[in-house]
């Protein structure tokens, strides 16, 4: 009987820090998808969108090692941020994109609208030749030091304009908040 109140309680433990990443997920991506959707227009009848969200989580790569080498908070951690470099990841934001727009953020949505395949987002910007579309592609979160995480943006055009950052996030009071944005490059 003791066995299986250990067990229980290892289970609910480990499906409560499931959930709670997947809730810093979602507050997260409404961070970042409000501060790069602030300046868009909300999409209505005929309006071209020109910002597009990529449905896929980016995998963490190397890249991630030069980040960590010029940042001391970060080499600090770098054990427990290499560990989450995996470019075999197959994941995608539609839990917390549920989550984020079910019954709430309404305005936000109708920024953002729906995600994109890489397909998609390539046969609109090629119907419109204006390409002033972008992609805007959110790597998965890499947390560590229990409340930070690192989380890097980047943006895809069909031409060589693209760009994008690393972003350190920090937990505070429950809130998570921008601390610093890192690694910014522009092509």
């Amino acid at each position: 009987m003791r066995l299986d109140y250990k067990l229980l309680l290892g289970f609910l433990f480990c499906f409560q820090m499931g959930f709670s990443q997947e809730n810093d997920n979602t507050a997260l991506l409404k961070i970042l998808l409000s501060k790069y959707y602030a300046n868009e227009k909300p999409i209505v009848k005929n309006r071209l969108q020109l910002l597009g969200f990529y449905c896929n989580k980016a995998p963490n790569n190397e890249e991630v090692l030069e980040v960590i080498n010029n940042h001391e908070l970060l080499k600090k951690n770098s054990a427990a941020i290499k560990k989450q470099i995996d470019i075999t990841i197959q994941e995608n934001w539609d839990k917390e994109f549920e989550i984020l727009f079910n019954n709430q953020n309404q305005y936000l949505k109708s920024k953002v609208q729906n995600c994109y395949s890489l397909e998609d987002f390539q046969k609109v910007s090629s119907a419109h030749t204006q390409n002033n579309q972008r992609l805007m592609i959110i790597s998965k979160p890499m947390y560590f030091a229990t409340n930070y995480c690192l989380v890097k943006v980047a943006f895809y055009r069909n031409v060589e304009h693209n760009s994008g950052s690393y972003f350190l996030f920090e937990k505070i009071n429950g809130i998570w908040t921008i601390k610093e944005t890192l690694n910014e490059w522009n092509t």
